[in-house]
């Protein structure tokens, strides 16, 4: 009993270690007591946050990831999906496979947000739902016309697919629910998940957002940037990102018709971005066969790694695969220092063109959407080791999930919370400066000051000092001085505004004359 509990101390110190912010401060040379105290009382906070932290883990996260480790000088790009299969266990081989369907593709993906479904789309018109973890076909469609892009809503239960001229949202069983008419012919879809909001980019340029609870058009704008299909949102804060043949990337929220950013990122047309987990890093990829990996708080190029990319997208432990024509890279940041480096590849059979690539939750799985089909792969690493059974559960009941839906409801947040910096929300806003009154204000200002100089009474005084006369001048003294303070504000306006054209003209002025100008006596 001693020794195991000998072993579970080491395991806490090591986790302990972990948690620390570095080596303790020496005190023993402060000859400040009080600043020696103070830094006492700091370190032992510290101290038992991170024993705090390191117990959390033990209890609360039992699992721990893993990543692909080479030996020598083999590199872990070079293992094959093969060697990976013949040492993985039984369930997690099944993650790998090629379902293949030439007639009918290319496909596209979506994966719920506890990655227990899938929903596929081939661009011939076929719909299908599938369970991960039993891998049963639960539904297939045939809607006999183009499909662009599917997308899950808040559950299993709805999907919305981009079809030739409209939108459509379906149930499980298939059953066409919604035509949403309004949104024209969509080449992207992406649902905000904490706003119950369907965002949607259509062949004109049009950004749409619609709330799938009531129905209403929240917002619906025109982006000025002609066609895209390069669509996004940012997990962190809820921003819609669109991807534009001039090179630039637009940031959106749907209460504000202009875009809160506007960012250069490629000399070319951006092809494919995708946002990390934390919300801080967007990495993008353009024409001139460069991958950038941005960071949004200061909007900044970080790295930029070589090569092209139909598509990105990042996985929640933040690996980053990127994928043109029938090749697949997965970089990854082991240092946590934002560098990025290769991590795996994986080559498709000859002639299938790589459309979609999306890591499932929860799951070392990549999915993969091609011409021919779609296919699964095994990425060591690439998923979350722990769920949260409040926040995404594989393995919920229909009990569970319509109590989820019903707090999902409760908590849903407004279309005006979607900001650049959400912790701003709840905060206290700024006061304001106080605005210049108008003309007409400062106008109707002195009259009102006027009539209550000319309301004044006056005492009644002795004889030959209370003449109508000497009333008359005093009145009008009083009327003076309530005007004065308006009339002197109004000439001081009128010398800046002379004074700013003066400026302006001398600007304007070209250099080689500028010395002519007549200079103010000193």
């Amino acid at each position: 009993m001693g020794a195991k509990q000998e072993n579970g101390d080491d395991a806490i110190d090591e986790k302990v270690k972990k948690y620390l912010r570095g080596e303790a401060a020496k005190l023993e040379g402060l000859k400040d007591k009080k600043l020696k105290g103070q830094l006492a009382v700091r370190e032992e906070l510290y101290g038992k946050s991170a024993k705090a932290a390191a117990k959390i883990e033990k209890w609360l996260l039992p699992s721990e990831g893993g990543y692909l480790e080479a030996e020598g000088i083999e590199k872990t790009w070079r293992i094959k999906q093969e060697s990976i299969a013949r040492e993985v266990d039984i369930l997690s081989s099944r993650n790998q496979y090629d379902i293949v369907l030439p007639e009918l593709g290319p496909y596209t993906l979506d994966f719920t947000p506890n990655g227990r479904y899938m929903a596929v789309a081939g661009r011939k018109g076929h719909l299908a739902i599938v369970d991960l973890k039993t891998l049963n076909l639960i539904k297939e469609i045939q809607v006999r016309e183009t499909v662009r892009d599917v997308v899950y809503l808040h559950n299993e239960l709805f999907f919305a697919a981009a079809q030739k001229k409209y939108p459509y949202i379906y149930n499980r069983e298939g059953t066409e629910l919604h035509c949403l008419k309004e949104h024209g012919a969509v080449l992207r879809l992406q649902f905000l998940r904490n706003h119950f909001l369907l965002a949607s980019i259509n062949k004109f340029g049009q950004l749409h957002y619609q709330d799938v609870t009531m129905g209403e058009m929240v917002g619906n704008f025109r982006t000025g940037s002609g066609r895209t299909d390069v669509m996004q949102v940012n997990p962190f804060n809820g921003v819609v990102a669109l991807g534009h043949s001039s090179g630039t990337v637009t940031m959106w929220k749907p209460t504000s018709a202009a875009p809160l950013v506007k960012m250069l990122c490629h000399p070319g047309a951006v092809s494919s971005l995708a946002f990390h987990p934390n919300g801080h890093l967007m990495a993008t990829s353009g024409k001139e066969r460069k991958i950038k990996i941005w960071d949004l708080r200061k909007f900044e190029v970080v790295q930029t790694l070589p090569g092209h990319a139909n598509t990105l997208n990042f996985s929640q432990k933040g690996l980053l695969a990127a994928a043109t024509g029938s090749f697949i890279q997965i970089s990854a940041d082991f240092s946590g220092s934002q560098n990025y480096s290769r991590y795996m590849t994986h080559s498709m059979a000859k002639g299938y063109q790589v459309g979609k690539v999306l890591f499932r939750p929860y799951e070392d799985v990549l999915g993969i959407g091609h011409s021919m089909g779609w296919s699964s792969i095994l990425i060591p690493g690439s998923g979350e080791p722990n769920f949260d059974s409040w926040v995404a559960n594989p393995f919920e009941t229909s009990k569970q999930r319509r109590e989820k839906e019903v707090h999902s409801l409760l908590d849903k947040l407004p279309p005006e919370t979607i900001m650049l910096d959400p912790t701003k929300v709840g905060t206290v806003r700024e006061a304001r400066k106080k605005e210049k009154p108008t003309k007409q204000e400062r106008e109707a200002e002195m009259e009102a000051a006027i009539v209550a100089a000319k309301d004044t009474d006056f005492k009644k005084k002795t004889k030959g000092r209370n003449t109508p006369s000497k009333r008359a001048k005093k009145r009008e003294e009083i009327i003076d001085r309530a005007k004065r303070p308006f009339v002197k504000q109004q000439i001081e306006e009128q010398e800046t505004a002379r004074k700013k054209q003066k400026t302006n003209m001398e600007a304007e002025m070209p250099k080689s004359l500028q010395r002519f100008v007549r200079q103010k006596a000193t």
